[in-house]
């Protein structure tokens, strides 16, 4: 996700962090003339991740209040600072297992939400906002490096036995900086752990959500770790072939699900400024970026990019919805985690499917939403 930190600051700066928006009443039909709706599902307020790297978190987080939003439940609003604080503890874990031969970072991407919801819980954004979230988390890179130093002291000071109560340092530290999670809290005139009240109010185990992609380096229809920095945790995709792969995501938005969808936004296409991204390969850089018509994506460029890196896994939004423009060509309604302000669509942009094919580099969605054909072959 490196190519985005300037994007990140300047929506930062410009827009706050790390806050809930006012709702604003966005018509995604009229908003930008000359796209007409085919469907908008539910989503709550965009967000603002200021300049931290947990898009990841925001995007699938945003996918699970919808799904709380679909079962009638009134205004969900998740802490993303939970589930980060309760990763930064598993990647410590397995960092020192692995004595220091993996990746320690505040990246990630979606099914650690879903690990996170089914081994910690979750709670309420106002039970647990985060102590300074505003100034660490999102504009200072101190409290990650200091963990990280930590970690790196502890592995060099203990080269045959780590210490048994390391994580009490550990915790700590993390707790300066963010603020220890209650261990109980009042919601909805009740007691509640994170855990009863993940059990009660959020639909959502990993075991029933799957990862999809689609490249050339792996055989279709066989699963694989995503060879991607962030993917920690080693999750599996399904490989499908690009037509499948697109086909998949647009019946799962038609049936009222919404996607966690990685992408590369680092490209002269992706242009949040004016809610719009579109395919444009060098022969397209002079032409009018509004009306030119997108080249036809295949897997071979596809492929060749992201073996490259010119493709990467900069950001992670949400899929919420498909328009068409005037001539018939679809495009994906996707929530950012920008602010509102980031885009004439409040925060929201339009993707078209040539992009979307070419920069993708997977999605997590809903087992339910999964086309008949495609949810027998992988057991859902």
């Amino acid at each position: 996700m490196k190519h985005i930190t300037s994007l990140l600051a300047f929506s930062a700066i410009a827009f706050g962090a790390f806050a809930q928006e006012p709702t604003i009443k966005v018509n995604l039909e009229t908003a930008k003339p000359g796209f007409t709706v085919i469907k908008n599902n539910q989503a709550t307020p965009v967000k603002n991740q200021g300049n931290s790297g947990t898009c990841w978190c925001f995007a699938t987080t945003s996918l699970v209040e919808s799904e709380m939003l679909a079962k009638k439940e009134a205004s969900p609003d998740l802490s993303e600072v939970y589930t980060v604080y309760n990763l930064y503890i598993d990647k410590a874990e397995k960092y020192i297992r692995r004595r220091g031969n993996t990746r320690f970072t505040e990246g990630g991407i979606q099914q650690d939400v879903m690990f996170s919801t089914d081994n910690f819980g979750a709670m309420p954004q106002a039970v647990y906002p985060g102590v300074g979230r505003d100034t660490v988390l999102n504009h200072d890179p101190e409290m990650e490096v200091k963990l990280k130093t930590y970690l790196d002291n502890l592995l060099k000071s203990n080269p045959d036995t780590i210490p048994a109560n390391w994580k009490t340092d550990y915790k700590a530290m993390l707790n300066s900086y963010l603020g220890a999670p209650p261990e109980t809290f009042s919601y909805n005139g009740k007691t509640y752990t994170a855990k009863s009240y993940a059990a009660q109010y959020v639909p959502l185990k990993l075991s029933g959500y799957i990862g999809l992609t689609s490249f050339k380096h792996h055989p279709y229809g066989t699963t694989f770790a995503i060879e991607i920095p962030d993917n920690y945790n080693s999750n599996m995709f399904y490989n499908l072939p690009l037509d499948q792969f697109i086909a998949s995501v647009k019946t799962a938005v038609m049936q009222g699900y919404t996607v966690a969808w990685d992408a590369d936004v680092s490209n002269k296409g992706f242009r949040m400024q004016k809610g719009l991204a579109k395919w444009v390969t060098k022969d397209d850089e002079t032409k009018d970026f509004e009306t030119f018509t997108e080249k036809t994506p295949t897997a071979d460029i596809r492929q060749d990019l992201f073996d490259r890196q010119v493709t990467q896994d900069d950001h992670l939004m949400q899929i919420t919805g498909m328009v068409k423009d005037a001539k018939g060509n679809e495009y994906f309604i996707v929530k950012n985690s920008w602010g509102t302000d980031a885009s004439p669509l409040g925060g929201y942009l339009y993707v078209s499917v040539p992009y979307f094919a070419i920069n993708t580099i997977s999605v997590v969605i809903n087992k339910k939403a999964l086309p008949v054909g495609l949810a027998a072959k992988v057991g859902s």
